[in-house]
């Protein structure tokens, strides 16, 4: 490896940031997930039911990109959806048991990624917070939208 010492700040964490995404893909392929599917475990986990187009929109990616995880999450079992009694165009997402025991093991496994580097990830979760919130001018994202639109096709 190069020598990192000379590394600008930008390359060590996009550099670091990518490292830990491809351990972590290896442990969600195992439990049938992607981090699209994950982003979207999440959100129903913490709103419950919603409609496909409120849960793209707080994700935000299109309904489209959000439909393609969604058919992946429910050939899983992860999350069921059905047509709303009020508007049958609409689809309404809950999570399943089988999706929550999901989402716990994507955390778990998330864990062990980071548990493998000799840091204090406490710490370094609160510093990560510090970089997103101030970056995006205040505003507490909701999702990441970018992982879900190219990890659409992966779940």
């Amino acid at each position: 490896m190069p020598d990192i010492e000379r590394w600008p700040t930008g390359r060590l964490l996009s550099t670091a940031a990518r490292l830990v995404e491809h351990a972590w893909d290896e442990n969600l392929r195992a439990i049938g997930l992607t981090h699209a599917g994950v982003i979207a475990l999440e959100v129903l986990s913490a709103t419950g039911p919603i409609t496909q187009t409120t849960l793209a929109q707080i994700v935000r990616v299109q309904a489209q990109t959000m439909g393609q995880t969604l058919t992946r999450l429910e050939a899983h079992g992860h999350v069921s959806r059905r047509r709303s009694s009020e508007d049958r165009r609409i689809y309404v997402v809950s999570l399943t048991d089988a999706g929550r025991e999901a989402l716990e093991r994507a955390v778990e496994s998330e864990q062990q990624v980071l548990a493998q580097v000799s840091i204090d990830t406490s710490m370094f979760r609160q510093e990560l917070k510090i970089v997103v919130r101030e970056l995006a001018g205040g505003q507490e994202p909701a999702g990441d939208g970018a992982a879900v639109a190219s990890a659409a096709g992966e779940d």
